[in-house]
């Protein structure tokens, strides 16, 4: 999936950190010759569990960029997140003059059959994908603005404190490229259980790397059944994730903190404010 990562992003991302936990195959290699790319070993700081190693990875690795980046895009290398109608650099620049500190895009879960050549923008080519409320995380952030991200197991939620500015309307995408190809899909699902340990399979953590082809199978039909073109003209992806957003206050909350009109607000810091 690197060479579909790295097309997707290389336009707009002037850093790489990737963080390897123990790539035997040609990994490395292709990390290694990307000239913007730096390359750290996971560090297990929980030895008993990938899972929350990864997490606390996460949550600091990024605090390090205060002051250089101008945005931190925390994604694993399956997840490509844009905005449909705009490049990235002038959503981020309408973003920033907008005073907005945090992105979190809307998930789809991508689904195809059949492997891309190795050529393909997949955003462009492989655009068909269900809406997932679970892959729906947050990705972009101003590092100045966040003072913690929080991030829960896997990403799938997030506590952030700080300066707190989102857009008045989500458009940011992610798309999750996992179900692409249904065999290597399962092969790498038995080849990550491996890398597992013993508290995440006590929890159940990452349980999905156990399913049966069948199993799997099952999963990947519901999915497909619910898929959407995500790359339609006029599609607005809010009316496939049609319950409250996770990150976004119920209407009575909004309504407490004065959030119903479109005004510029100053709130409380750690509080969340809308950009219009």
């Amino acid at each position: 999936m690197l060479g579909f990562f790295f097309r997707h992003y290389d336009s707009w991302v002037d850093r790489y950190v990737f963080y390897d936990d123990g790539s035997t195959d040609e990994t490395l290699a292709m990390l290694r010759a990307h000239p913007r790319v730096e390359v750290r070993r996971l560090e297990r700081t929980d030895p008993a569990s990938y899972v929350a190693s990864s997490a606390a990875m996460r949550n600091h690795a990024w605090k390090e960029s205060r002051g250089t980046a101008e945005w931190i895009v925390i994604v694993d290398v399956d997840e490509h997140v844009c905005v449909p109608g705009m490049t990235m650099r002038d959503y981020l620049r309408q973003c920033r003059r907008r005073r907005v500190s945090l992105l979190h895009g809307m998930g789809f879960q991508m689904i195809s059959e059949d492997f891309p050549a190795p050529h393909e923008l997949l955003c462009a080519t492989r655009t068909i994908g269900a809406p997932y409320a679970r892959e729906s995380k947050l990705s972009i952030f101003d590092p100045l603005a966040v003072d913690e991200t929080t991030f829960g197991l896997g990403r799938h939620m997030a506590r952030p404190r700080g300066r707190l500015r989102l857009p008045w309307r989500d458009r940011l995408l992610l798309l999750h490229y996992k179900y692409v190809g249904f065999e290597r899909l399962y092969q790498r699902h038995r080849f990550l259980k491996t890398g597992l340990r013993k508290n995440d399979l006590r929890k159940e953590w990452a349980k999905q790397y156990d399913w049966s082809r069948e199993r799997l199978r099952q999963d990947w039909e519901l999915f497909a059944r619910a898929a959407v073109d995500v790359a339609v003209e006029g599609f607005d992806a809010r009316r496939c994730h049609r319950n409250r957003r996770w990150w976004r206050p119920a209407w009575k909350i909004k309504r407490r903190l004065g959030l119903v009109s479109r005004r510029d607000l100053h709130l409380p810091r750690s509080h969340t404010s809308w950009a219009s």
